[in-house]
C-alpha cells in the first residue's frame, strides 16, 4: 500500500535565498538547512517499503523528521527541531496517493529507549516493594489473631491467605506479574510489533538499535509482512544490512552525490560486511 507518494525538499538555491535573510552574526548553524541539499536530495518517490540509507550526518533522520512534521504524525520522544525547522519544513511538500490513516506514526530510537527505561523503573519499584511483601507474608503467617474488631478480621484474613499460599504465590498476587520478562532487545522488538498496526504509514528511525542480529532479521520479516499483507507503508532510516535486504525495498543512498536509488548489494556499508566475512572465511571452516 502507498499512502505517501512523494516528498520534495528545497534545493541549494532556495536554501541560499532563505539564509541570505537571516543575520549571520546571530546564528552559527542553520540546521536542517544545508543537510539534504549537500548531496542534492530534492525529491523522494516512495514505494510500499522505502529506505533512506546513509552514514551519520547524511540527513536520513532529518528527512524522517520533516516527513513526520509535514504529515502531522504522532510521535512520543522529542527531537532536535532547531529554530529553523518549521521554516525548512514549510519549503518542503508532500504528495499523497491516499489519506494517511490515523494509526500512522513516527517511531524513533528514543521512543524505544524510553519505553525500556519506563519498564526498568517500574521493575525497580516492584523489586523494592517485594521485600516489604515478603516481611508482611512472614508476619501474617506467624500471627495469632483473636477476633475483637473489624481490624482483627482483616488481620485474620491476611493470615489465612498467607498460610494457604506459598511465599512466591502470595507475593505474585500482591504485586501482580513482574513485567521484567524480556531482554532489552526482545522488549525493543515487541515495542515495534505492538505499535505497528494494520493499514498505517510508519516512519522508523534506525529501528535496529538494541536488536541482536537474529531479532533484526525477525523485525525485517515483520515489516516485510506488514507491507505485503496488512496494508502498511514503511519508510525506514537505517544502515543495517538486515533491513536493507528487505524484499522489494526502494533504497535511496544518501551518501551518494547526487543521491541515487541503489540495490542493497551495492551499498558501501553492506559491501564492507561482505568484505570482512570474506576475509575471515576460513575461520568459519575451522573445526
Amino acid at each position: 500500500m502507498v499512502y505517501l507518494a512523494a516528498c520534495t525538499f528545497p534545493d541549494d538555491g532556495e536554501e541560499f535565498d532563505y539564509c541570505l535573510k537571516v543575520p549571520h552574526n546571530v546564528y552559527t548553524s542553520f540546521y536542517p538547512f544545508k543537510v539534504l541539499s549537500r548531496h542534492r536530495l530534492e525529491r523522494v518517490e516512495f514505494a510500499p517499503v522505502t529506505i533512506l540509507y546513509g552514514g551519520n550526518g547524511s540527513g536520513k533522520s532529518t528527512a524522517l523528521n520533516v516527513l513526520a512534521q509535514k504529515l502531522g504524525l504522532s510521535r512520543e520522544a522529542p527531537y532536535n527541531g532547531s529554530c529553523f525547522f518549521e521554516d525548512y519544513a514549510s519549503l518542503c511538500s508532500v504528495e499523497l496517493r491516499a489519506p494517511v490513516p490515523q494509526t500512522s506514526r513516527m517511531i524513533a530510537s528514543d521512543d524505544v529507549f524510553q519505553a525500556m527505561l519506563d519498564t526498568r523503573n517500574l521493575n525497580q519499584g516492584i523489586d523494592e516493594k517485594r521485600g516489604e511483601v515478603f516481611d508482611a507474608y512472614l508476619e501474617a503467617k506467624r500471627a495469632k489473631v483473636q477476633l475483637r474488631s473489624m481490624e482483627d478480621y482483616e488481620a485474620l484474613r491476611r493470615t489465612v491467605r498467607a498460610r494457604s499460599r506459598t511465599q512466591s504465590r502470595y507475593t505474585r498476587e500482591e504485586l501482580g506479574m513482574n513485567v521484567r520478562t524480556f531482554s532489552n532487545g526482545e522488549s525493543a522488538y515487541r515495542y515495534f510489533t505492538q505499535k505497528i498496526e494494520e493499514n498505517g504509514l510508519y516512519l522508523l528511525d534506525e529501528p535496529e538499535n538494541s536488536l541482536s542480529p537474529a531479532l533484526a532479521q525477525d523485525l525485517a520479516q515483520f515489516l516485510e509482512d506488514s507491507a505485503r499483507f496488512f496494508g502498511c507503508q514503511i519508510v525506514i532510516a537505517t544502515h543495517s544490512p538486515f533491513l536493507l535486504a528487505l524484499r522489494g525495498a526502494k533504497i535511496y543512498d544518501l551518501d551518494a552525490d547526487p543521491v541515487t536509488v541503489k540495490p542493497w548489494t551495492q551499498l558501501d556499508n553492506v559491501r564492507a560486511y561482505r568484505d570482512f566475512f570474506k576475509k575471515h572465511e576460513k575461520a568459519f571452516e575451522a573445526p
